[in-house]
């Protein structure tokens, strides 16, 4: 946890953690070749987050190195559930389930996910997992 991400008595400041979140979820995408440079300003493509549950169990402090553990739960038509667990040491600090959708940045409705990006998904996929299967898939 860096300095600015906390307050004055050391813990991390809560709100910080969701610009983590969109840093590590950004990077998942990039771990299978697709930026989000490139899904917003080549594909025309949003990433917005519909509903996100926080649980948090114990504070960050200043210092401390948070390890993040991304699952993807299901990918539907264009919706896409995460479940990230995050932890300091052995000890989950918080979880968090989020729903992201696909959209067209320029009507703002929902898009299926392409086959390359759903391919990449499918990666951090548990065999118990749900996936809805789109043409071309």
């Amino acid at each position: 946890m860096r300095f600015g991400d906390c307050d004055l008595t050391g813990i991390a400041y809560h709100p910080a953690y969701l610009s983590m979140l969109v840093d590590v979820n950004e990077a998942m995408f990039a771990s299978f070749g697709i930026t989000w440079k490139e899904i917003m300003f080549e594909r025309r493509m949003g990433l917005p987050t519909v509903s996100l549950d926080l649980r948090f169990f114990k504070p960050a402090m200043y210092g401390d190195v948070l390890d993040f553990t991304v699952n993807v739960r299901a990918i539907g038509r264009s919706s896409l559930d995460l479940e990230t667990d995050v932890r300091v040491r052995s000890d989950t600090i918080w979880t968090v389930k989020q729903r992201i959708v696909l959209t067209s940045t320029e009507d703002h409705k929902s898009r299926p996910w392409p086959y390359d990006i759903r391919t990449g998904l499918t990666r951090y996929l548990p065999p118990e997992a749900e996936t809805v299967e789109t043409e071309g898939a």
